[in-house]
């Protein structure tokens, strides 16, 4: 038998199916577990760092400083952003030991991240000691997404975040929305409970337990930053994907899949939701066979409704057309 060895980006790529179809679903487990995939494994750390840290970060600058909206922090979330900003200090000194650690001495905290060549002493509380508030700072830090959800009234509130690289949405629009709102234009959920058993079970969050998800679509020319802002420049590229040559599409085409964790905060109660993305084009995710078939058969037996939420009613047919072109529909 040969086998075949497959990149290091393939084989970190956290492929999201595990059958031939797709529907809705919470599909929440415990953070920390490593998944295995036909062509490797994901899922050890909570805060995933590749190769490609610098550019992405270096991405999300240039989005904040041409679009500053992209980061959100009303008021009464401060003391959640300084807890998700020691949080996630805190993650990272435990994961990349070798190059990141948090120190602590009286009042004065100590944070050092050798990737980045910063090495700054700060008091907790006090914005000033920062070059940046606490959770536009981190967010400088990390290439996931950060959303921070405030529990109130008995519900959730998207209330402060940094999002740079969201699908077909808007930080600056939904901050102040709560969870089922933000929701509100997901085909099924209403019928089905999906969102409203998910914001259940976050409403049940304790501090000591972390979860994750994932959540998928298809981008063209693979862009990370396809947020509603945005649309002008990327949304044209359906079209031309769409009319242009069918030889085109598997390098033009990407499976991108979020991984999304939820953790609740111990100090200030928040909820924070962390959002990961990965892209692979369909070349490189038809060359692990097994997922270039199972592709194939999600994307074409997907309910017209769940297809136009996803925004795929442009590239859908392409894909499923590639796919079966180089014999994934076997």
């Amino acid at each position: 038998m040969t086998t075949i060895e497959y990149s290091a980006a393939l084989r970190r790529f956290p492929f999201p199916f595990t059958k031939d179809e797709y529907r809705y679903s919470t599909n929440i487990e415990p953070a920390g577990s490593v998944a295995t995939t036909a062509a490797g494994s994901w899922g050890a750390h909570q805060l995933d760092i590749d190769e490609h840290y610098l550019p992405e970060l270096a991405q999300r600058t240039a989005i904040l400083d041409r679009d500053p909206g992209r980061y959100q922090c009303l008021p009464h979330m401060a003391a959640a952003a300084w807890d998700a900003m020691l949080t996630l200090m805190d993650r990272l000194a435990a994961e990349y030991p070798a190059d990141m650690s948090l120190a602590r001495d009286g009042s004065r905290w100590r944070w050092r991240n050798d990737r980045l060549g910063a090495d700054l002493s700060f008091t907790y509380g006090d914005e000033d000691s920062l070059p940046a508030p606490p959770l536009r700072f981190i967010a400088d830090q990390v290439q996931e997404d950060i959303v921070l959800l405030d529990q109130r009234e008995g519900g959730l509130w998207g209330d402060a975040g940094v999002v740079t690289f969201a699908a077909d949405w808007s930080m600056g629009f939904d901050c102040g929305m709560s969870f089922l709102e933000i929701h509100g234009p997901v085909p099924r959920i209403h019928t089905e409970r999906v969102i409203t058993r998910a914001h259940d079970f976050l409403l049940r969050l304790t501090p000591e337990q972390a979860y994750r998800r994932t959540n998928w679509t298809l981008t063209v020319d693979g862009k990370l930053d396809t947020s509603t802002e945005g649309y002008p420049e990327w949304g044209r590229d359906r079209r031309t994907l769409a009319e242009g040559p069918l030889s085109a599409v598997g390098d033009r085409l990407y499976l991108r899949v979020e991984v999304q964790h939820l953790i609740r905060l111990a100090n200030s109660g928040a909820v924070m939701f962390l959002i990961r993305t990965y892209l692979r084009s369909l070349r490189e995710v038809a060359s692990v066979p097994e997922w270039g078939r199972r592709l194939h058969r999600v994307l074409a037996e997907l309910p017209q409704d769940m297809a136009d939420y996803k925004g795929l009613t442009r590239t859908r047919e392409p894909a499923v057309a590639w796919l079966g072109s180089i014999g994934m529909d076997a």
